[in-house]
Formats: C-alpha cells, sequence, structure tokens
C-alpha cells in the first residue's frame, strides 16, 4: 500500500498536545511507500520518518518543498512573502513568540498564529499575489501555484508511482487536491468540511485512530 498522509490531526493523538500516537508506527512501517504531506517544514517531516523508521518522502510547506530519493526541490513563486511579512508584522511577530520556531527553516511560505484575525492575514496576502489556508494550527500563506497535490505529483514521478496509487488520509482544507489525486481517499472523523467533502471516504473514529481505521478498512478492501 501507498500512503500519502497528513501529520497534524492525523497522526496526532488529539489532547491538545500535538504528539503522535505510537499506535500510527506500525500502520506506516508496513506500508509499501509512505509520503509525508504536511503543512509543516521539510526538518520536521523528515524527523517523523527517521523516527518511524521510514523512508523520507515528503511534501512540505503545503506543496512548497518536496524530498524523494535524496533531492530537495522547491516550488511556486514565493516572491510576495517578504513583502507580506514586512507589512503584516513589521516587528516580525506572527504569533508564535521570539524565537518562532514554526518559520525558522520554513523556505517557501509563511505560517501566522490563529491568534491573528484572518480577515487581515487575508487583506494583506491579496496585495501580494498569496493565498491563506486554515489547517486549523495555523494560517498558511503562500503561492496559490503550489499545493500538497501538486508536491504529490513531483514525489511520485520521482519514485515510480502514479499518485493513482495512493491511499491519502488527513483532515483539513489543504489536503483536498491530494484527495483529488490519490486513488482512494480517506478524511478522519476530526477532519474539517473541505476535507470530509472532499473524501471517498470520513472514518468513525478520529485524529491518530481514524488513520488506523483508514489503513484497516484499505487492507480489507484488498
Amino acid at each position: 500500500m501507498h500512503l500519502a498522509v497528513d501529520i497534524d490531526g492525523t497522526l496526532t493523538r488529539g489532547d491538545g498536545s500535538g504528539a503522535l500516537d505510537p499506535r500510527v508506527f506500525e500502520p506506516l512501517r508496513a506500508a509499501d511507500t509512505v509520503v509525508v504531506c504536511t503543512g509543516k517544514v521539510l526538518p520536521n517531516a523528515n524527523a517523523l520518518c527517521t523516527y518511524v523508521g521510514i523512508e523520507p518522502n515528503a511534501v512540505a510547506e503545503t506543496g512548497g518543498v518536496t524530498y524523494a530519493d535524496g533531492r530537495v526541490e522547491f516550488h511556486g513563486d514565493d516572491e510576495g512573502l517578504t513583502g507580506f511579512v514586512e507589512e503584516f508584522a513589521p516587528d516580525s511577530d506572527l504569533g508564535w513568540g521570539p524565537s518562532d520556531l514554526v518559520n525558522r527553516w520554513r523556505e517557501t511560505e509563511v505560517a501566522v498564529s490563529l491568534d491573528h484575525d484572518r480577515d487581515e492575514v487575508e487583506e494583506v496576502a491579496s496585495r501580494y499575489g498569496l493565498e491563506v489556508l486554515d489547517t486549523g494550527y495555523a494560517y498558511h500563506v503562500k503561492s496559490p501555484d503550489v499545493d500538497k497535490g501538486q508536491g504529490l505529483v513531483h514525489v511520485a514521478e520521482t519514485l515510480g508511482v502514479d499518485t493513482s496509487e495512493f491511499v491519502a488520509i488527513g483532515d483539513s482544507e489543504n489536503d483536498v487536491h491530494t484527495f483529488e489525486l490519490a486513488g482512494v481517499s480517506y478524511a478522519v472523523g476530526n477532519a474539517d468540511d473541505a476535507a470530509r467533502d472532499a473524501a471517498d471516504h470520513v472514518t468513525e473514529s478520529s485524529y491518530a485512530r481514524g488513520f488506523v481505521e483508514a489503513v484497516r478498512r484499505e487492507r480489507d478492501r484488498r
């Protein structure tokens, strides 16, 4: 089985800690291929793969960065990001504190804390030709030319696997494009409306338990 899987809200416990649920480890290890498709930065995705013990394949920064077969590639036009940050947060306060570990290694998008007003984020982003996605964890300000689905296309081509061979599992609107390209898609029970509407199936269980349910259902189906 080839899996394209989100992290936050999909492999996590759902207890507010953001921690991975250890129940996801074995299903991930048992898959033929895993592509971690996340809004997080590449170092986060790589660390997850390393500590779970699977080959590191990733679509990071909502499609802005991909990694497969030892190659890092960058996608989309991020020229407007500097202008956005200078206007929206001239003091560099995007809501994550002075160290801002959320954006420190981010290269193709900007993540803004949900404590900010979305309308204000979108108003400024639009002036620089950028779009805003709400993942439930942050507002991702990025080029409209990139998304997780196109990121999966790049990784799949590198790996020699068609996107239609993937089972995609996620929980938010930035997973919609992945769902559209995968052969089968599942939104976990806690997913937002956009993900639920786009998915082929919605699991009864939420968060990591929903991921495990989706994998079991696919194995039984096959």
